[in-house]
């Protein structure tokens, strides 16, 4: 199948196969997609946690409104974003460039110095929601890559953010939980979206042109 068709083929699977596990080097591909995923500067302010343990989901799934795909997928994807944007975490990223690109110019050392000018000084709250929208830019690869891969996936809002991150330890690590992601297979006898169209508006009621 090509992207599109592939596109075409997933949905929000409802009901996933517990007994089938999603190969490792799909799940990593899925991951280094993620990984190569665009963010603001650069700055890669979100990490991607992976949940396989059956306890530690049985514990999310008891704050996400109890949806079985916590449960029955094969890898539960956390993406947790930076709780702030500070001078080490800017520096991180910047010496990081500096020295898988053997040095770095002018240029690029102001501009170090206009996000540390600008992004430390700024409320809290506004640094994690917009490092958070980098989060979502990850999870919309992910799911592209999860279809091209032939994994099932299902994007998740319906949790306790607050009682995620203290499962998940993530308070200490500076992180906060955004949104998460089962991956798996779909159980196609027991899923009542599976065989459902895809509904999307037409594109001359989606798409507009400036010409």
């Amino acid at each position: 199948m090509d992207l599109i068709e592939k596109l075409n083929w997933r949905y929000a699977t409802k009901k996933m196969l517990p007994q089938k596990i999603v190969p490792q080097e799909k799940v990593e591909r899925i991951l280094e997609a993620i990984r190569l995923a665009p963010t603001s500067s650069g700055l890669q302010p979100y990490e991607v946690i992976v949940v396989t343990n059956p306890g530690i989901r049985e514990k999310i799934q008891a704050i996400a409104k109890n949806q079985a795909q916590v449960t029955d997928c094969s890898h539960l994807l956390v993406f947790a974003a930076w709780d702030n944007y500070t001078a080490e975490r800017i520096n991180m990223m910047f010496d990081l460039t500096n020295e898988e690109r053997g040095g770095g110019n002018e240029g690029w050392e102001n501009y170090r110095a206009m996000l540390l000018g600008m992004y430390p000084p700024r409320n809290a709250e506004e640094n994690y929601q917009h490092a958070a929208r980098q989060a979502y830019i990850g999870l919309g690869v992910a799911l592209v890559a999860a279809a091209f891969e032939e994994v099932d996936s299902t994007p998740m809002e319906g949790f306790d953010p607050k009682a995620l991150d203290d499962i998940l330890g993530l308070p200490a690590k500076g992180l906060r939980s955004v949104t998460i992601l089962p991956l798996g297979y779909r159980d196609a006898d027991q899923d009542w979206l599976v065989n459902l169209k895809k509904i999307r508006r037409p594109r001359d009621r989606f798409v507009s042109e400036v010409k």
